[in-house]
């Protein structure tokens, strides 16, 4: 049986991906050895480094003065080193989920957080639209997909001071106006690669303002100087996401990927809000197109189990909602098939025929 895989990550990745990388596990370009067992300072790799950021840069228009580092640790150790490297006296945060809080919670380590505006009081069902950044501010930090609620940010904010951005799961979704920022980072298990490796785009000119010592691995610095080749990278889910990149660049670009975003999440919420079993549960203007959430309706709330079961029989792989507020979930990301959303919208009108 075919399997539709909306997990929330690690999470789908294309098929050709997935085989050319097992290919390189096996026998990296001809070597002998596997891409396991090489140094990551062997002539073989640098290229692999060397061609992913320049398609990051590429793909997202990147300017000049930026660096694209490949760094371990996930977004949550981002979340510290972001403040670590930027925050001089005063940050500002938006806090529209469990990861936006985790963020500021590490933040307030090393100086003032504002929390400019906050959705908890509604389990973060929508994203704040009328706040004040504080003119002050060293940085306005935003988690832009927030994946356990199923709200996004789809637009590229004004901000009266330098951004910074977890885009850990809408990364290479939708064009992004990367001079707004002065950092954009993300766990790669979402949109780009297998869990292991972080992306970081950091502003050169941004770094060294903080007047603390930094210790040496936590420093932008660093990584920006050694070329991510600092400490031994994670070499395995850098060259996938460099075949990522390549897929990415293949398929249209960042635009196509965009178009196919909207298209596959206009249909599974059409069927949500027809099928008279089911309730989306993000605020209508604030939908992701990522992880699209939703619960069974209040009458056939008893019913959850029941679909759960039945759509996982037919195929639908990790569509339970985040342990944290419950129903379901389809994450959508750019390698996910236009026929397994049609996959799950029949197998929800198959089971409302039951019902």
């Amino acid at each position: 049986m075919k399997k539709h895989n909306f997990n929330a990550g690690p999470s789908i990745l294309p098929r050709e991906v997935i085989e050319d990388t097992a290919k390189a596990i096996l026998d990296f370009n001809g070597s002998g050895l596997s891409l396991m067992e090489i140094s990551h300072r062997a002539k073989d790799f640098q290229p692999v480094v060397d061609e992913a950021e320049a398609l990051f840069k590429e793909l997202l228009n990147i300017p000049e003065g930026y660096s694209v580092l490949f760094l371990g640790g996930g977004a949550s150790m981002e979340f510290c080193m972001v403040p670590y490297n930027f925050l001089e006296k005063k940050a500002a945060y938006l806090n529209t989920g469990v990861w936006a809080k985790k963020a500021m919670k590490e933040a307030k380590g090393f100086g003032e957080v504002v929390e400019v505006a906050s959705s908890a009081e509604a389990t973060y069902t929508y994203i704040p639209k009328d706040y004040t950044i504080p003119a002050d501010a060293d940085y306005f930090h935003i988690t832009t997909n927030n994946t356990i609620y199923g709200t996004e940010l789809k637009k590229d904010l004004d901000s009266p001071v330098p951004m910074v951005a977890d885009m850990s799961s809408d990364i290479f979704s939708r064009p992004i106006d990367v001079s707004k920022y002065i950092c954009i980072y993300g766990g790669a298990q979402k949109n780009l690669a297998p869990a292991g490796v972080t992306f970081v785009i950091v502003k050169n000119d941004a770094v060294g303002k903080v007047s603390r010592y930094i210790p040496t691995m936590l420093n932008y610095q660093t990584h920006i100087d050694g070329g991510s080749m600092f400490n031994t990278p994670p070499v395995v889910p850098i060259y996938a996401a460099l075949l990522t990149l390549r897929w990415i660049k293949a398929q249209g670009g960042v635009k196509e990927m965009e178009r196919r975003a909207i298209e596959k999440a206009d249909m599974l919420y059409a069927e949500i809000d027809r099928n008279k079993m089911f309730v989306g549960t993000a605020a209508k203007e604030d939908r992701s197109r990522m992880n699209i959430c939703f619960v069974m309706a209040p009458e056939y709330k008893d019913l959850e189990a029941d679909f759960l079961k039945f759509a996982t029989e037919k195929g639908m792989v990790g569509i339970k909602g985040h342990r944290s507020v419950g129903g379901f979930r389809a994450s959508c990301y750019n390698a996910m098939p236009k026929e397994s959303v049609q996959a799950l919208i029949d197998c929800m009108q198959e089971f409302e025929k039951l019902h």
